[in-house]
């Protein structure tokens, strides 16, 4: 995909972040961007900001969580813009877990998998069928993270574990379109960028959960981030941030390059061998998962 223009592409977790950075990059290449977000408030904002910059786009609250609120996603940007492109499957959440693995409450496992796993299988299920259909030169990317997607970090299992699961659906999505001689291309996001530093994306502040998932402990709601932030600066050491902007554009290299793992170079490289010696040597885990 080396045009972008008149492009349509549709990307949960649009009202902030990664998503946002991603909506605007889509819009300098001349594309045309579907938002979502369960938030109004936040996607309200995104999208505003979006056309302030002159770009066509418009927002659509969405639960990924729920299949039929992503066909309603589907069926809002087939009305709105005739067609569909690029579907990044992209929307993300702090579960909020206390404790240790074996403390963590059900609900906090079934609210993460709710988002990072079911929300690109509903992603999966509501777009690839119509792009089977309509448009088999479509392409799907799928947000995973390092952290799980290459090696957990121990400390956060429910997104190491689901961030792991994506990397596995992305590879059989890709092995059975391919089995069925379909051009729609595939690709797993690992959030990274050229500049060094840590990513920016909001994740780190856990919301209120929606009914269902409720948690028996108190959730958490202030921004792990910046208390991060403030303990390095009172430490003499200031956070370096990599913009955001760099993690969209290795999608759009990656969508230029039709290619499956869109990571920057230079990046993972010495933590995916790591761990791949660990595992041929039948070695314990001795890479740095906690980091």
């Amino acid at each position: 995909m080396n045009d972008f223009t008149d492009r349509v592409a549709v990307i949960t977790g649009g009202g902030g972040g990664i998503g946002k950075a991603m909506g605007a990059a889509f819009a300098r290449e001349g594309g045309k961007v579907v938002l979502s977000d369960v938030h109004q408030p936040s996607l309200d904002a995104a999208v505003d900001e979006l056309r302030a910059g002159g770009a066509d786009v418009f927002g659509v609250l969405t639960d990924v969580s729920r299949l039929e609120s992503v066909e309603a996603l589907r069926d809002a940007t087939v009305d709105h813009f005739g067609r569909i492109d690029v579907v990044c499957n992209n929307a993300g959440v702090a579960s909020g877990a206390h404790g240790r693995l074996w403390e963590h409450e059900i609900n906090d496992w079934r609210y993460a998998m709710s988002v990072h796993v079911y929300g690109v299988i509903n992603g999966i299920n509501a777009f690839v069928p119509w792009l089977l259909e309509h448009n088999d030169d479509g392409h799907i990317v799928n947000t995973s993270s390092h952290n799980g997607g290459f090696a957990p970090v121990y400390a956060a299992p429910t997104y190491a574990t689901c961030k792991a699961a994506v990397v596995t659906l992305s590879e059989c999505l890709f092995g059975q379109l391919r089995e069925i001689g379909s051009n729609i291309g595939v690709s797993v996001l690992f959030p990274s960028g050229r500049t060094e530093g840590i990513l920016n994306t909001g994740i780190w502040t856990p919301r209120e959960r929606p009914p269902g998932y409720e948690s028996e402990a108190p959730i958490d709601t202030t921004s792990k981030m910046q208390m991060w932030i403030d303990m390095k600066e009172q430490a003499g050491d200031p956070v370096q941030f990599t913009p955001l902007s760099e993690v969209a554009d290795t999608m759009i290299d990656g969508l230029r390059a039709n290619r499956f793992w869109m990571v920057e170079e230079g990046r993972f490289e010495d933590l995916v061998q790591a761990r791949a010696d660990v595992i041929l040597r039948r070695a314990d885990p001795q890479y740095p998962i906690g980091a």
